[in-house]
Protein backbone atom coordinates (compact mmCIF):
# COMPACT_ATOMS: atom_id res chain seq x y z
CA UNK A 1 0.00 0.00 0.00
CA UNK A 2 1.30 3.23 -1.12
CA UNK A 3 1.69 6.34 1.59
CA UNK A 4 -1.27 8.36 0.55
CA UNK A 5 -3.82 5.32 1.24
CA UNK A 6 -2.15 4.51 4.07
CA UNK A 7 -2.52 7.88 5.84
CA UNK A 8 -6.42 8.34 4.16
CA UNK A 9 -7.43 4.84 5.19
CA UNK A 10 -5.88 6.28 8.93
CA UNK A 11 -7.46 9.46 8.74
CA UNK A 12 -10.79 7.48 7.82
CA UNK A 13 -10.84 5.15 10.68
CA UNK A 14 -10.06 8.08 13.30
CA UNK A 15 -12.99 10.26 11.71
CA UNK A 16 -15.09 7.18 12.14
CA UNK A 17 -14.68 6.94 15.88
CA UNK A 18 -14.84 10.04 16.69
CA UNK A 19 -18.46 10.07 14.30
CA UNK A 20 -19.02 6.96 16.74
CA UNK A 21 -18.30 8.71 19.53
CA UNK A 22 -20.10 11.98 18.77
CA UNK A 23 -22.97 10.15 17.79
CA UNK A 24 -23.07 8.15 20.95
CA UNK A 25 -23.27 11.30 22.64
CA UNK A 26 -26.37 12.98 20.14
CA UNK A 27 -24.18 15.59 19.11
CA UNK A 28 -23.90 14.16 15.55
CA UNK A 29 -26.22 11.74 13.68
CA UNK A 30 -23.90 9.28 12.33
CA UNK A 31 -22.37 11.22 9.29
CA UNK A 32 -19.89 14.65 9.23
CA UNK A 33 -21.83 17.32 7.72
CA UNK A 34 -19.53 19.41 5.89
CA UNK A 35 -18.84 22.45 2.80
CA UNK A 36 -16.45 22.91 0.24
CA UNK A 37 -16.30 26.41 1.71
CA UNK A 38 -15.16 25.27 5.03
CA UNK A 39 -12.98 22.29 4.20
CA UNK A 40 -11.29 24.92 1.74
CA UNK A 41 -10.44 27.09 4.96
CA UNK A 42 -8.87 24.32 6.80
CA UNK A 43 -6.40 24.19 4.16
CA UNK A 44 -5.50 27.46 4.30
CA UNK A 45 -5.40 27.35 7.99
CA UNK A 46 -3.51 23.82 8.61
CA UNK A 47 -0.14 25.34 7.48
CA UNK A 48 -0.29 27.47 10.80
CA UNK A 49 -2.72 25.14 12.88
CA UNK A 50 0.06 22.47 12.67
CA UNK A 51 2.95 25.12 13.43
CA UNK A 52 1.33 26.16 16.84
CA UNK A 53 0.17 22.40 17.26
CA UNK A 54 3.09 20.44 17.02
CA UNK A 55 5.08 22.62 19.66
CA UNK A 56 2.37 20.88 21.90
CA UNK A 57 2.69 17.30 20.86
CA UNK A 58 5.63 16.60 23.62
CA UNK A 59 3.31 18.05 26.79
CA UNK A 60 -0.24 18.64 25.58
CA UNK A 61 -1.09 15.93 22.92
CA UNK A 62 -4.88 15.99 23.68
CA UNK A 63 -4.43 20.04 23.29
CA UNK A 64 -2.68 19.78 19.86
CA UNK A 65 -5.25 17.70 18.89
CA UNK A 66 -8.90 19.06 20.08
CA UNK A 67 -8.19 22.57 19.09
CA UNK A 68 -8.52 21.80 15.69
CA UNK A 69 -11.95 20.47 16.55
CA UNK A 70 -12.40 24.17 17.95
CA UNK A 71 -11.45 25.23 15.18
CA UNK A 72 -13.45 23.67 12.79
CA UNK A 73 -16.51 24.35 14.71
CA UNK A 74 -15.40 28.48 14.82
CA UNK A 75 -15.11 28.28 11.02
CA UNK A 76 -18.32 26.74 10.43
CA UNK A 77 -19.92 29.38 12.52
CA UNK A 78 -18.13 31.86 10.50
CA UNK A 79 -19.70 30.30 7.43
CA UNK A 80 -22.99 30.09 9.07
CA UNK A 81 -23.13 33.54 10.41
CA UNK A 82 -21.87 36.10 7.63
CA UNK A 83 -19.52 33.81 4.99
CA UNK A 84 -19.13 37.36 3.01
CA UNK A 85 -17.59 39.07 6.41
CA UNK A 86 -16.16 36.20 7.63
CA UNK A 87 -14.20 34.05 4.58
CA UNK A 88 -11.09 36.29 4.40
CA UNK A 89 -10.27 36.16 8.53
CA UNK A 90 -6.93 35.32 8.99
CA UNK A 91 -5.99 31.75 10.99
CA UNK A 92 -4.97 34.14 14.00
CA UNK A 93 -8.39 35.74 14.96
CA UNK A 94 -8.92 32.14 16.26
CA UNK A 95 -6.43 32.76 18.74
CA UNK A 96 -6.82 34.31 22.43
CA UNK A 97 -5.43 36.66 24.41
CA UNK A 98 -2.35 34.09 24.97
CA UNK A 99 -2.67 32.98 21.67
CA UNK A 100 -3.01 29.32 20.86
CA UNK A 101 -3.08 28.57 24.56
CA UNK A 102 -6.33 29.99 25.08
CA UNK A 103 -7.60 29.41 21.85
CA UNK A 104 -10.30 26.66 22.97
CA UNK A 105 -12.03 29.86 25.79
CA UNK A 106 -11.66 32.29 22.94
CA UNK A 107 -13.88 30.06 20.15
CA UNK A 108 -16.04 28.45 22.58
CA UNK A 109 -16.78 32.09 24.67
CA UNK A 110 -16.58 34.91 21.84
CA UNK A 111 -17.58 32.67 18.81
CA UNK A 112 -20.08 29.93 19.72
CA UNK A 113 -21.75 32.08 22.29
CA UNK A 114 -21.31 29.64 25.51
CA UNK A 115 -20.33 30.86 28.54
CA UNK A 116 -17.19 28.99 29.61
CA UNK A 117 -17.64 27.41 32.57
CA UNK A 118 -21.54 26.37 31.35
CA UNK A 119 -22.76 23.12 30.93
CA UNK A 120 -22.82 23.14 26.92
CA UNK A 121 -19.22 24.41 27.08
CA UNK A 122 -17.96 21.84 29.89
CA UNK A 123 -20.11 19.04 27.69
CA UNK A 124 -18.38 20.06 24.51
CA UNK A 125 -15.26 20.47 25.95
CA UNK A 126 -15.14 16.94 27.72
CA UNK A 127 -16.35 15.48 24.08
CA UNK A 128 -13.70 17.17 22.27
CA UNK A 129 -11.15 15.73 24.97
CA UNK A 130 -12.65 11.95 24.58
CA UNK A 131 -12.19 12.58 20.47
CA UNK A 132 -8.83 13.57 20.75
CA UNK A 133 -8.03 10.66 23.15
CA UNK A 134 -9.14 8.55 20.68
CA UNK A 135 -6.93 9.64 18.10
CA UNK A 136 -4.23 10.33 20.20
CA UNK A 137 -4.97 5.80 20.74
CA UNK A 138 -4.95 5.32 17.20
CA UNK A 139 -1.70 7.39 16.32
CA UNK A 140 0.14 5.21 19.27
CA UNK A 141 -1.14 1.72 17.90
CA UNK A 142 0.76 2.86 14.60
CA UNK A 143 4.06 2.65 16.37
CA UNK A 144 5.60 5.37 14.67
CA UNK A 145 8.93 6.34 15.96
CA UNK A 146 8.02 9.44 18.08
CA UNK A 147 9.12 12.75 16.09
CA UNK A 148 9.69 10.36 12.85
CA UNK A 149 8.05 11.69 9.41
CA UNK A 150 5.63 9.54 9.71
CA UNK A 151 4.62 10.34 13.81
CA UNK A 152 4.09 13.89 11.99
CA UNK A 153 1.93 12.62 9.26
CA UNK A 154 -0.22 10.63 11.41
CA UNK A 155 -0.53 13.43 13.66
CA UNK A 156 -1.68 15.79 11.00
CA UNK A 157 -4.18 13.10 9.51
CA UNK A 158 -5.53 12.81 13.05
CA UNK A 159 -5.57 16.52 13.22
CA UNK A 160 -7.80 16.90 9.90
CA UNK A 161 -10.39 14.60 11.16
CA UNK A 162 -10.55 16.60 14.54
CA UNK A 163 -11.51 19.51 12.08
CA UNK A 164 -13.62 18.09 10.30
CA UNK A 165 -15.82 16.28 13.44
CA UNK A 166 -15.67 20.07 14.40
CA UNK A 167 -17.05 21.46 11.79
CA UNK A 168 -20.06 18.79 11.89
CA UNK A 169 -20.89 19.48 15.79
CA UNK A 170 -21.03 23.32 15.31
CA UNK A 171 -23.35 22.61 11.59
CA UNK A 172 -25.40 19.86 13.68
CA UNK A 173 -25.76 22.85 16.28
CA UNK A 174 -26.87 25.35 14.05
CA UNK A 175 -29.61 23.21 12.87
CA UNK A 176 -27.97 21.68 9.67
CA UNK A 177 -29.09 17.95 8.98
CA UNK A 178 -28.51 15.95 5.92
CA UNK A 179 -31.58 15.44 3.80
CA UNK A 180 -32.94 12.45 3.10
CA UNK A 181 -33.89 12.17 -0.39
CA UNK A 182 -35.36 8.49 -0.92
Amino acid sequence: MDDKLYYEMFERRVCDEMVRICTARHYLEGQLLHSDDINQRWKEFAPNYMADAVSQVAEYPMVAVAWAGYVGMAVATWWDKDWQACSHLPYESLHGKRGFDDMDEHITQNLLGMVLDGKEAVALADLLSECATAAIGFIRNENAEPQSVRAFHLFAHAVNAMYAVGVAIALQRLGYRWKNTL
